[in-house]
C-alpha cells in the first residue's frame, strides 16, 4: 500500500487556501492493550481511559504545544512532540502545505506502561490532520492505519486506538490490514498501573529471535480460543489468555508484574502483561471479579498499583470541530469508519 501522494491538493486549490488558517479540531483517542496474552503483536483492546488533543492550524510556521495532565513538563512542546509529527505525516502524505500550529494536550493515558500512549500520540495526530483536511482531502481509514503503523512499527495498538472494540491486526504484502470484532458486554477489564515504567524496545529485546514449535502451536491454540472467548464466552477466559510467546522471557525486567500475574491466575482471574508492560490487565467475565482482583493486588502487592476500572472502548478515535475555536466543520463527531480488510 502506498503511503504518499504526488499533490493533494485538488483543481483550482492553492496552497495558500488548502486549509484555512484558524481551522481547529478537537481529537479524542481511547487507551489500548496488545497482546491479551497469546495474541502476540496481533490482538488489541481498546478501553475508556482517553488523551483529548486541540489542534488549531495559525499563520506562523512551527508548532506550540501545551499539555496537561500526563507528560506535561516531560515531551516535547515544539515540532519534535509525537502528536505534531504525525500531523505532519498526514499533511506531507496528503501533499498540502504544512500550516503553522497550536496544539493542547489533555493527557490520561499513563507513558511507558503498556497503555499504548504512543500509539495513541500518532492516532491523535493523523486524526487532527484528517479533520483539518476535511474538504481538501480524505485521509480514509486504510490510509490513517497504514500511516499509524508505519510510525509505531507495527499495528497492533494503532487498530484498536482508531476503531475500537476488539482487534485483530496483521501485515499483508501491500501493507497492514485489521479486523474489528465485538466483544461480549460480560467481559469486565480493569488495568493495574504501576510507578515504575518499562520501554517497549527494552521489553521487545528480552524475547528469542526462536521458540520452540510446541509453544507455537500452543500460542496458536490459545489465540483462537481467546477471540471466542472475548466475542461469545467469557467464562473461557482464563484458559484462553494463557501464553509462552512472550510473557516469561520478559518477566526478569518486571518481576513484581509477574508475581502479581501469577497470584491471580491462581484465584481463576484471567490476568496477562498489558502490551509490552508493566501494567497488568485482568480481563474479567464478569464485573465482580474486577473487585476481586482489586482486593488480591491491594492485599500482596510490594508497591502502589493504581487500579483502572475501565469499560471496552467501542468507538475508537474521534474528530469534531473544536467547540470554541472553530466552525468550519461538520458538527458530528467523525470517526475512521469501516476498518480495511
Amino acid at each position: 500500500m502506498s503511503t504518499d501522494r504526488s499533490s493533494g491538493l485538488g483543481e483550482g486549490t492553492t496552497a495558500s487556501d488548502a486549509v484555512p488558517t484558524g481551522r481547529a479540531v478537537r481529537v479524542r483517542v481511547p487507551a489500548t492493550s496488545a497482546n491479551l496474552g497469546p495474541g502476540f503483536d496481533s490482538l488489541g483492546l481498546a478501553l475508556s481511559l482517553y488523551d483529548e488533543v486541540d489542534v488549531r492550524t495559525r499563520t506562523e510556521p512551527g508548532a506550540t504545544v501545551t499539555i496537561d495532565g500526563v507528560g506535561a513538563g516531560e515531551v516535547p512542546t515544539d515540532d519534535t512532540n509525537l502528536v505534531v509529527r504525525a500531523v505532519r505525516r498526514g499533511f506531507e502524505h496528503a501533499g498540502v502545505p504544512q500550516p503553522g500550529l497550536e496544539l493542547h494536550a489533555t493527557n490520561a493515558i499513563p507513558h511507558g506502561r503498556g497503555m499504548g500512549s504512543s500509539a495513541a500520540a500518532i492516532v491523535a495526530g493523523l486524526m487532527a490532520a484528517r479533520g483539518m483536511l476535511a474538504g481538501v482531502v480524505d485521509l480514509d481509514a486504510a490510509t490513517l492505519l497504514a500511516l499509524a503503523t508505519e510510525m509505531e512499527g507495527h499495528p497492533d495498538n494503532v487498530a484498536p486506538a482508531l476503531f475500537g472494540g476488539l482487534t485483530i491486526a496483521w501485515m499483508t504484502a501491500d501493507g497492514p490490514a485489521v479486523k474489528r470484532l465485538l466483544v461480549h458486554r460480560g467481559v469486565s477489564p480493569v488495568v493495574f498501573v504501576p510507578t515504575s515504567t518499562l520501554s517497549t524496545k527494552l521489553a521487545r529485546s528480552l524475547q528469542p529471535m526462536t521458540v520452540p514449535h510446541e509453544d507455537a502451536a500452543f500460542n496458536v491454540s490459545r489465540s483462537a480460543l481467546l477471540v471466542a472467548a472475548l466475542i461469545q464466552s467469557p467464562e473461557l477466559l482464563l484458559a484462553a489468555t494463557e501464553d509462552r510467546l512472550h510473557q516469561a522471557y520478559r518477566a526478569s525486567a518486571m518481576p513484581e508484574t509477574d508475581a502479581l500475574i501469577g497470584l491471580l491466575r491462581q484465584h481463576g482471574l484471567a490476568a496477562v502483561v498489558s502490551g509490552a508492560g508493566p501494567s497488568l490487565l485482568v480481563m474479567g467475565s464478569d464485573p465482580a471479579q474486577r473487585l476481586t482482583a482489586a482486593e488480591l493486588v491491594a492485599r500482596h502487592a510490594e508497591s502502589t498499583w493504581r487500579p483502572l476500572m475501565l469499560a471496552v472502548d467501542l468507538g475508537g478515535a474521534t474528530v469534531k470541530t473544536h467547540p470554541t475555536l472553530g466552525t468550519e466543520l461538520a458538527e458530528a463527531s467523525t470517526t475512521p469508519g469501516r476498518p480495511p480488510r
